[in-house]
C-alpha cells in the first residue's frame, strides 16, 4: 500500500498536507490501548503510511492556557499521530485503502476495546512556510 505514497514527500514538511489525529482514550482502557498501540498499531502504521510519528501520553500534567481555555469534558487527547499526504484527495483515497487493508484489519482485530475512543479529532495542516500552496 505504501508504494509511491512517500514519493516526493520526504524532502521536507513544505510539501503536501499533514493529518494530525488526536484521540482521547478512556483512562480505564489506556494501559491496554498503549500496549496495543506500541506493540502493534504504531509499527504497522509507520511501515505502511507516511507516518511522521505516533505519540502516547506519559502521565505528565498538561499545561492549558489562553484567553478562553476550555478543554473537552473528556480531558485532553492522550494519543497523537501525524501522517503526511500529498493532498486531501490522496488522503481520502489512502485512508479508505488503509482501513480496508487486511494487514490493518488483523491489527485492529487485536484492539483491546474499540469503544475506548471518547473523542477523535482530525485536523489537516500545511507548514507555515508553504501557505501559498
Amino acid at each position: 500500500m505504501n508504494e509511491g505514497m512517500n514519493e516526493g514527500m520526504n524532502e521536507g514538511m513544505n510539501e503536501g498536507i499533514v493529518e494530525i489525529r488526536d484521540y482521547t482514550i478512556d483512562p480505564k482502557d489506556f494501559p491496554a490501548y498503549r500496549r496495543w498501540a506500541t506493540e502493534h498499531a504504531a509499527p504497522w502504521l509507520k511501515a505502511n503510511l507516511d507516518v511522521i510519528d505516533f505519540w502516547v501520553d506519559v502521565g505528565l500534567e498538561a499545561e492549558i492556557a489562553g484567553s478562553d481555555a476550555d478543554p473537552s469534558r473528556h480531558g485532553l487527547a492522550n494519543v497523537c499521530w501525524i501522517i503526511r499526504w500529498p493532498d486531501r484527495d490522496a488522503r481520502d483515497e489512502g485512508y479508505r485503502a488503509f482501513v480496508r487493508d487486511p494487514g490493518w484489519q488483523e491489527i485492529w482485530s487485536r484492539h483491546p476495546n474499540p469503544d475506548a475512543y471518547l473523542e477523535i479529532n482530525v485536523r489537516f495542516m500545511r507548514a507555515a512556510t508553504d501557505l501559498s500552496a
